[in-house]
């Protein structure tokens, strides 16, 4: 986790040099994960990760969820607390509604698969304001199943109905 958020911390400094700001965008215009894997890149911090790694080869769903989040990464402009159910019902003041709509969060936690899952997160960045926890977001892509999606159900704040 550390060597993850060293490399995101670089990422997104802002005195970062051309080469890594260059690696940056082209991990955001990546729009699935196997465009994020084809990319020098997403090479790049994979091997970073994988010398930092311990020794075990990672399987085939691990370099997945690891793509995943780099790609994902990449579009998590700045750090906070806030897991991504939190940020995704995180309102604006005075807003009465959250800035992922429940039926866009209900999608989300019935991803077929990693590749659903990644395309939905990559659009909602924008409306989170590209703020959460990075290492919280690395957790939960790795551990993604039936127990992140109810920790998930549980931190992300339901609107109310009228009428309920």
């Amino acid at each position: 986790m550390g060597e993850f958020l060293s490399w995101w911390n670089v990422l997104h400094a802002e005195t970062a040099p051309g080469p890594v700001r260059a690696d940056r965008a082209a991990l955001r215009r990546a729009d699935s994960i196997g465009a994020v894997t084809c990319l020098p890149a997403y090479q790049r911090v994979f091997r970073r990760l994988a010398a930092k790694h311990d020794g075990t080869s990672w399987t085939h769903r691990e370099q997945d969820r690891i793509a995943a989040l780099i790609g994902l990464a990449a579009h998590l402009y700045e750090r906070d607390d806030t897991s991504l159910p939190q940020a995704m019902s995180r309102r604006a003041d005075g807003a009465d509604s959250n800035p992922v709509s429940d039926l866009r969060f209900a999608r989300l936690l019935d991803s077929p698969d990693l590749d659903a899952l990644f395309v939905g997160l990559r659009r909602v960045m924008p409306l989170i304001e590209h703020r959460a926890d990075p290492a919280q977001m690395a957790n939960d892509l790795f551990g993604w199943g039936d127990q992140v999606k109810k920790r998930w159900a549980y931190a992300y704040r339901w609107p109310d109905k009228a009428g309920s």
